[in-house]
């Protein structure tokens, strides 16, 4: 093998292998008006995801604090996506209360349950990007109706439920680069 394609099979390898092989999104996560806020105590709308919560670091989860939940919801649903890497899916959290305004860096409220995301696992998978700074989107979601899902749903089942129950939704973008 010539050296060039040599370094463009290691290169799809590192690529496959930091970016999970599960599946990803076949279509972006719905985008309906935005009218909640989300925001992390971790890191800054745009800013830099600190590396405790990736791969390099301690692999925990970022808290989140949000605000605007209109009266009308009965659920929310959170999908956390890298754009980057495909629609690779970093988490989805659905059956949250409608009254929920925060989520810690661990656990769950009463009620609520976790998909599986891109890496085939429960729960949070963090950033790991094989190469360069890659997006991650935390979006949330609140249902008009109740999802229905249940615990493992896959990421594609969970965006499903989402687009045809969201009544608003709000972004949070952290970004981040392994050292």
């Amino acid at each position: 093998m010539m050296p060039t394609m040599r370094a463009l099979a290691l290169a799809a390898v590192v690529c496959v292998a930091g970016c999970g092989g599960g599946e990803k999104l076949e279509a972006p996560p719905p985008s309906p008006p935005r009218q909640l806020t989300v925001r992390s105590p971790d890191f800054p709308s745009n800013g830099e995801i600190p590396t405790r919560f990736s791969c390099d670091g301690d692999k925990a989860r970022p808290a989140l604090r949000f605000t605007g939940v209109r009266p009308g919801a009965t659920e929310l649903a959170l999908v956390v996506v890298d754009p980057d890497a495909g629609g690779f899916v970093h988490w989805t959290a659905f059956g949250l209360p409608a009254s929920t305004r925060a989520l810690g860096h661990s656990g769950l409220p009463t009620g609520a349950v976790e998909g599986e995301n891109s890496a085939g696992d429960r729960g949070w998978t963090p950033p790991c990007p094989p190469s360069g700074t890659h997006r991650y989107e935390f979006r949330l979601y609140w249902l008009k109706r109740a999802s229905g899902l249940k615990a493992g749903a896959k990421p594609d089942a969970v965006v499903e439920a989402v687009r045809d129950r969201a009544g608003g939704s709000g972004l949070l973008v952290g970004r981040y680069e392994r050292p």
